[in-house]
């Protein structure tokens, strides 16, 4: 490790960050931190019980009222102060992120920006919500409709992009008025603490934004979930852990935003710009290592250019370079740990047992870390897992198809619904897939879509709410009518 890489750990708090200070585990509890690319602990902190979970709500709902009087132009201008301490720590974030995480530091520095840009959007989201007033239909009365914040909430978030998926969360919440208890992943929780100091440091009051890390997820969440006080949950994360949160949200009826798996379609048809097409599909697949709800996860390529489209990411794919995310170079980095290995190697030898061709990758790297080859498989069968299930990392498993209806009845076949991509040059069939394809999402003609002025998230089993865009600050404020009768 380097002394640079030894310096920023050792500039990030271990404890929780209950009420406005850092404070250790009621039980004295740590756990580790780990580099999935060499395996080594870079780091041990606290670990919360559900009791510490119960003293950081106490605080957001201690805090709640005042946070919610705050004048908005006050809120939006603390979180215009935190987006200007990440640009000012862009770095650290980014080495921190590629430590825990494994990514490659330049696609580090890119969820630094990606994340950074909602503090920025809600900032100014903050000081626009707005309601609405007008006499009713009888002329008896005036109508009233204003907004206030939801209350309390509560944030599960994942380990695949552990800086933005928390900016993403918090910055509307804090935009609306709305106090925060967040539980960050196990496996990259550092990210969010490092966050965390800088809202300190952006002004952030004490109680409105509280970090419980733990390496037991359920066990303090599921109390959190049952208070009476809290008054929303929201959770990123694999859909089966979402339909359980949902379940424990319903006995309170909790306001909810689930942004859950995915299984998206990359569709190619006969008269795409390979090139875009070609292009697309490696930031698709490829950005984060594949691990992303967002990554295309069936490649669905008309018979009339799937070779040529094969032969183009096979050549692509074999120039990525491999290795620790600090590397130069460096554009395959680890997976999160030894099971995600073993789960991408598993579909890869299902699909080759039922026909499918490797033309490149396909093996589990020996030695150090958690790494797999890039992969790019072909002929790729009917019922195979690898296009039911979400693989979340760097294989690119492509499927063919003969006509337009085809290619519908096989993007839609599934019971995810978050993102597609389309490729063609054919206007009027672009717009027949936009209206066709069951997802929240869409990339006509590219392979990333997520913006922080658009709204994200899905349908179908991959998700409930949206995240982002106008609609982003909506999942944390209460609509109220008030009727005012005429005098």
């Amino acid at each position: 490790m380097s002394d640079r890489e030894t310096q920023l750990l050792a500039g990030v708090k271990s404890g929780l960050y209950i009420n406005g200070a850092w404070v250790e585990s009621e039980s004295g509890a740590t756990f580790d931190v780990r580099d999935p690319a060499t395996n080594s602990v870079i780091a041990s902190i606290a670990d919360a019980t559900p009791a510490d979970g119960i003293r950081a709500l106490d605080a957001a709902v201690a805090a709640q009222d005042a946070w919610a009087a705050t004048a908005p132009r006050t809120r939006s201008d603390i979180l215009r102060r935190a987006f200007d301490l990440v640009q000012e720590r862009k770095e650290d974030l980014a080495l921190l992120m590629t430590l825990e995480m494994g990514k490659p530091l330049g696609e580090a520095r890119g969820e630094v920006n990606y994340g950074g840009e909602f503090l920025r959007w809600f900032s100014e989201e903050a000081v626009r919500i707005a309601g609405r007033y007008g006499t009713n239909p009888e002329g008896t009365g005036h109508m009233v409709v204003s907004q206030r914040p939801v209350g309390p909430c509560f944030f599960v978030t994942p380990w695949n992009f552990p800086f933005a998926m928390a900016t993403r969360k918090i910055a509307p919440a804090l935009a609306a008025g709305c106090t925060v208890v967040i539980k960050p992943p196990a496996l990259t929780p550092l990210t969010t603490i490092f966050f965390t100091q800088l809202l300190e440091e952006a002004g952030v009051p004490a109680g409105v934004v509280n970090v419980v890390q733990t390496s037991r997820s359920s066990a303090l969440s599921a109390p959190i979930i049952a208070d009476p006080r809290l008054r929303k949950l929201s959770f990123t994360g694999s859909t089966e852990v979402g339909r359980k949160l949902i379940a424990q949200a319903a006995e309170g009826v909790l306001r909810v935003s689930m942004e859950l798996g995915g299984n998206a379609p990359f569709v190619v048809f006969e008269d795409a710009d390979l090139d875009k097409a070609v292009t697309g599909a490696m930031a698709a697949k490829f950005r984060n290592i594949g691990q992303a709800c967002t990554a295309a996860n069936r490649f669905i390529v008309h018979s009339s250019v799937k070779d040529e489209f094969a032969r183009r990411v096979t050549e692509k794919v074999n120039a990525m370079k491999i290795g620790r995310g600090t590397e130069e170079g460096v554009e395959i980095g680890p997976l999160i740990d030894d099971d995600a290995v073993a789960k991408a190697n598993e579909l890869v030898q299902d699909a080759v047992t039922r026909g499918a061709t490797v033309t490149t990758g396909g093996k589990v790297v020996v030695g150090d870390g958690s790494f797999y080859e890039p992969t790019v498989l072909t002929d790729v069968a009917d019922g195979s897992a690898i296009l039911r299930e979400e693989i979340f990392g760097p294989v690119l498993a492509i499927a063919t198809f003969d006509t337009e209806d085809e290619a519908v009845r096989l993007a839609n076949n599934t019971e995810y619904g978050l993102v597609s991509y389309v490729f063609t040059e054919d206007l009027a069939r672009g717009h027949r897939m936009i209206d066709a394809l069951e997802t929240g999402m869409m990339g006509l003609n590219v392979g990333v879509v997520s913006n922080a002025a658009a709204p994200f998230g899905g349908v179908k089993q991959s998700g409930v709410g949206r995240e982002g865009g106008l609609e982003g600050i909506h999942e944390y404020l209460s609509t109220k009518y008030t009727l005012i009768p005429v005098s």
